[in-house]
């Protein structure tokens, strides 16, 4: 046997140079189930112990001390051993030569332990070593895993199998290795205190793909059904490579919104959801979810998810629009101004899409529609038609706002079209109309007289009215005196407010028509009468005529005088 070929050279050259009780057996020593072991052993014992009585041997499980009565293995003197071992060990060494070696075939789980060895020379030469032989059977062969797997680095996977059974000599294969990428392979056989391990290598480079890929490890007995397989799951550390979250969004004011993100990594990342700088939530996990309640306008922006698991580090951002409708727009406060001056509205507000904003007057569109949140309007040289009230009115999908003021154009008195002086029954009424701003004042003048008549005066029934802008005079001239040589009145009016004084002389505009209603009436009245006396006549010398003559006659004097 090859174990006595290597124990023979051993026994050659310790003699008996200890002369003391020594055995050499390996500390470890393993095998596959339902096969077989073969523990190497060598002892050694005082030269002075005659053993014509011949050597003997006992193999222990689990103890050295007799009297603890441990399982017997075998035994040289009796064949009386442990039910578990019955027909299953040999002592395949030559006591003689100080060779114990044990042979144990058909090996289970349960005979996994310690092994001792005790020596009987005859008498009281029995001895017990303290040295044992650990046999650990397995029932499926071991892989030697890295503490790390990283992606793209590259990976040496190990299979052993034990080969301490003369019987059975393993070969191993590995298993699923089809979808692996450019795999290598290399195979050793290590022999180390007469115990021997046979090694099959695999060595490949990860990616990320393969993490929890499955990989087998099968060690099988030629010509046996003996067969024995190993399985893993990788565990393939890798940076995050990928990182997902909600796309862009939009929600209504005042609403609520949930973010989520997911990070493709190994182990689970450290996620992060930041605003801007702001980092609002973390967790350790393969994806986290932000919730938002009652959102605001000052919450729209980049929300960024953020995976780090100490492998790497990616992000991804997406964009949360809040929409909300226009605020009540910002102008300018109500203004005063002279005409002629040139002045410009500014109106701001916000919302969200950007609202438009259109300028009224008077509930009249001016200027342009802009679709901006600032709309500046420009009013170039103001006339009095300016004057009025201004409205900005912003507007998008979600609602409208609008804000007024009032624009105050100030000018000079303008004297208007209606002033005039007419006659009338008591004499000759004037009246003066102008308009400004402020509101003028009036008074009227009588330049022959050099009297001034204004509110303080009432000997001409002075009146005033304000309108608005608008300002009334009114007096009556009942003296005939009052009017100039030729007929006509001579009557000036003076308007004037701050920005000005103006005086005007007021025409007689009705005085020729009037006249001339006094003389054709004369006329008619003279022609009246005369026209009667000779109807009269006429119906005195015409017995034959109805009385319904005179009535017809004067309903023609009554047509007439009607027209006239």
């Amino acid at each position: 046997m090859w174990c006595l070929e290597l124990l023979l050279p051993v026994l050659l050259i310790i003699k008996d140079v200890s002369g003391q009780w020594n055995v050499w057996i390996p500390r470890d020593i393993s095998a596959m189930t339902n096969s077989c072991v073969v523990i190497p052993c060598t002892f050694m014992y005082p030269s002075g112990i005659q053993t014509n009585r011949g050597t003997h041997g006992i193999w222990y499980f689990g103890q050295p001390y007799p009297q603890l009565f441990p399982p017997v293995v075998i035994k040289t003197r009796t064949e009386i051993v442990h039910e578990s071992y019955k027909g299953r060990t040999k002592l395949i060494g030559d006591l003689q030569q100080r060779n114990c070696t044990l042979l144990i075939s058909n090996i289970g789980t349960e005979h996994s332990g310690r092994y001792y060895f005790r020596a009987d020379l005859g008498g009281a030469n029995i001895y017990t070593y303290p040295d044992f032989s650990e046999l650990k059977v397995l029932d499926q062969p071991n892989i030697d895993i890295p503490e790390e797997i990283v992606a793209d680095e590259n990976l040496e996977l190990t299979c052993y199998a034990p080969d301490n059974c003369p019987e059975n000599r393993p070969e191993i294969q590995w298993m699923y290795t089809d979808y692996l990428p450019e795999t290598e392979y290399t195979s050793d056989y290590v022999e180390e205190s007469n115990t021997a391990v046979l090694s099959s290598t695999l060595i490949f480079t990860p990616r990320p793909i393969h993490n929890g890929q499955l990989l087998g490890c099968r060690v099988y007995y030629p010509n046996t059904t003996l067969v024995y397989e190993r399985l893993i799951s990788l565990d393939v550390k890798y940076a995050p490579r990928s990182v997902w979250v909600n796309g862009s969004m939009e929600v209504m004011e005042g609403s609520s919104v949930t973010l989520h993100c997911e990070v493709d990594s190994n182990p689970p990342p450290r996620i992060s959801w930041l605003f801007g700088d702001q980092e609002l939530l973390w967790d350790t996990a393969s994806n986290a979810s932000l919730s938002l309640e009652d959102l605001t306008p000052s919450q729209e922006g980049i929300y960024t998810c953020v995976g780090d698991n100490g492998y790497g580090v990616m992000n991804t951002s997406m964009y949360l629009a809040v929409l909300y409708p226009p605020s009540e727009p910002v102008v300018n406060g109500s203004l005063t101004i002279l005409e002629g001056s040139s002045i410009s509205l500014q109106c701001s507000t916000q919302g969200n899409p950007a609202p438009t904003l259109t300028w009224l007057k008077d509930g009249e569109l001016v200027g342009t529609i802009t679709a901006e949140e600032v709309s500046v309007l420009e009013l170039l040289e103001l006339t009095p038609q300016g004057d009025g009230q201004y409205r900005c009115l912003a507007e998008n999908e979600h609602g409208r706002a609008s804000s007024s003021l009032n624009i105050t154009v100030e000018y000079a008195p303008v004297l208007l079209e209606d002033s005039k002086c007419t006659v009338v029954r008591e004499g000759v009424q004037c009246v003066c109309m102008a308009t400004g701003n402020p509101e003028p004042v009036i008074e009227f003048y009588l330049p022959d007289k050099n009297i001034t008549i204004n509110d303080t005066d009432g000997r001409y029934n002075y009146y005033t009215h304000t309108d608005g802008h608008t300002s009334t005079g009114m007096i009556k001239l009942q003296e005939k005196g009052e009017r100039l040589g030729n007929g006509a009145v001579n009557v000036h009016c003076s308007i004037s407010n701050m920005y000005g004084s103006k005086s005007f002389h007021l025409e007689l505009q009705q005085e020729k028509k009037y006249m001339m209603a006094v003389i054709v009436g004369t006329i008619g009245g003279v022609a009246v009468i005369a026209f009667i006396i000779a109807a009269v006549r006429y119906v005195g010398h015409n017995n034959k005529k109805e009385k319904t003559g005179i009535i017809n006659l004067w309903a023609l004097w009554q047509t007439w005088r009607g027209k006239s």
